[in-house]
């Protein structure tokens, strides 16, 4: 297993783009109901790139999950501009959203918002994940401080199959297909060596 590496996560958003014939604000931009539930709340720093954020995005929904991107979706947020509306309206999103995906990266310490969305959704009880992107190749996530707390996602091949999948893990031997775990159906467990 590996982490997503940015020329990984950049090669999957230049695909989205081919295929649509869009920029990376084109494709990320979407309106959804004030009512719309999401498999994955995609946490984020303003500062990620466009084409870093369509890259997951397009993974994620590779694997058929429905993914809110706050300004994305709801273009009158701004992270520069902080109100309890603001507030209120992420709350809904990561209520009626089943799981929290952090995007780890060298934006993300820069961000005041994210480590609030990831604190909101463990307090409510919800499922919580990492998604490291590495700069280079890297095998395992440890974690900054708390962010170890939590499983992270990686992408891999399925055994005895010839296609790669997210898979969310705790280590080494602790892992399940990240779809699986996002709807519920199962849990991350050891698995023999």
């Amino acid at each position: 297993m590996a982490l997503l590496t940015e020329t990984e996560v950049l090669a999957r958003a230049g695909r989205t783009m081919k295929l649509h014939k869009s920029t990376a604000l084109e494709s990320l931009t979407e309106t959804a109901s004030a009512d719309a539930t999401f498999d994955v709340f995609l946490s984020h720093s303003s500062r990620e790139p466009e084409n870093i954020l369509l890259g997951i995005k397009g993974y994620l929904e590779d694997a058929g999950l429905s993914v809110y991107v706050d300004c994305y979706t709801d273009s009158h947020l701004s992270p520069e501009d902080v109100t309890p509306e603001t507030a209120e309206t992420l709350r809904g999103r990561l209520r009626a959203s089943k799981s929290l995906l952090y995007l780890y990266s060298r934006h993300s310490k820069l961000s005041r918002w994210m480590p609030w969305e990831l604190g909101f959704m463990d307090g409510a009880g919800g499922r919580v994940g990492i998604a490291p992107v590495a700069q280079t190749a890297l095998s395992t996530f440890d974690g900054e401080q708390w962010l170890g707390l939590y499983p992270y996602l990686d992408r891999a091949m399925i055994e005895g199959q010839d296609k790669q999948t997210l898979w969310i893990n705790r280590g080494v031997r602790e892992y399940i297909d990240f779809r699986s775990w996002v709807q519920g159906d199962a849990e991350i467990t050891k698995r023999a060596r």
